[in-house]
C-alpha cells in the first residue's frame, strides 16, 4: 500500500501556501491563483489555525453577500481540519476525504506541515498504485496475454 510519504517524496518541490488569519479572502484567492492551488493554510503566529479552499469561497463568499476584498479569511476558513501523517495510506486518505467531505488533507510530521494531499493528487496516486491491476483486467477483457 502506498503512503502519503511516497507522494511527497515523488514531488520535486513541495510548496505550502499560507496566509495570515487577518488577510482578506481576496488576498487568499490571489495566493491561490499565483500558486495554482485550490487551498491555502491560515496561520496565526506561525501556527496553523485553519484552511481556506475554493469550496469555502464558493459556499461562504459572494453568494452570501460577502465581498472578497472586505471579508477576513478567519471568518470563512475551515477551522476543524482533518490532519494526516506521512504514514497514512492512500486508501485511508480516501476514506477520510469521504467521511469528512474534504478535498485537502494537510500532512503533519514533527508538528509541522510537510505537504497537503489534494483529492486530485490522491486520485493520481491511487490510479498509479492500481495500474498493474487495471492492465491485467484490460488484458483479460480484451483476451490479450491470456494465460500469462
Amino acid at each position: 500500500m502506498t503512503t502519503v510519504r511516497k507522494l511527497i517524496e515523488e514531488k520535486a518541490e513541495i510548496k505550502i501556501y499560507s496566509v495570515p488569519s487577518t488577510a482578506t479572502v481576496f488576498d487568499a484567492l490571489q495566493v491561490m491563483y499565483e500558486g495554482n492551488t485550490g487551498a491555502v493554510l491560515v496561520t496565526e503566529d506561525e501556527k496553523i489555525v485553519g484552511i481556506f479552499t475554493e469550496r469555502d469561497y464558493a459556499r461562504d463568499g459572494e453568494v452570501k453577500g460577502r465581498t472578497a476584498k472586505d471579508t477576513i479569511i478567519s471568518d470563512v476558513m475551515t477551522k476543524q481540519m482533518v490532519l494526516i501523517k506521512p504514514e497514512t495510506t492512500l486508501e485511508e486518505c480516501a476514506e477520510l476525504m469521504g467521511k469528512y467531505h474534504v478535498r485537502h488533507l494537510p500532512v503533519i510530521e514533527k508538528e509541522r506541515v510537510v505537504g497537503i494531499v489534494s483529492i486530485r493528487r490522491l486520485a493520481e496516486g491511487l490510479l498509479q498504485e492500481n495500474k498493474g491491476t487495471i492492465l491485467k483486467l484490460e488484458s483479460y477483457i480484451l483476451g490479450t496475454g491470456y494465460g500469462e
